[in-house]
């Protein structure tokens, strides 16, 4: 199975289980690994799109990689709650 292939199922079936998780909304910690799980699939979709050259994508995914980043920020760095949770 080529590389490109490979990543883009990872891709697609951890961004599966990511969204999963996060909709899930079991607790901080495991919509915190839904996130890095997330950051993991936009690593994938990233080095898919630069293999294929495929420019949306990219982009799309980048910006989500940051977004994702975010997530693993607020639910597993940050120590602080929210103020409305």
């Amino acid at each position: 199975m080529p590389l490109l292939d490979i990543l883009s199922w990872f891709a697609s079936i951890s961004g599966i289980i990511a969204a999963f998780m996060v909709a899930l909304d079991n607790g901080r910690r495991v919509t915190g690994w839904g996130f890095a799980l997330f950051v993991l699939s936009s690593i994938a979709w990233i080095g898919g799109a630069l293999m294929s050259d495929d420019e949306p994508l990219l982009s799309q995914n980048l910006v989500m990689f940051g977004i994702n980043i975010f997530g693993v920020y607020r639910y597993l760095i940050r120590k602080k709650t929210p103020a409305n949770a």
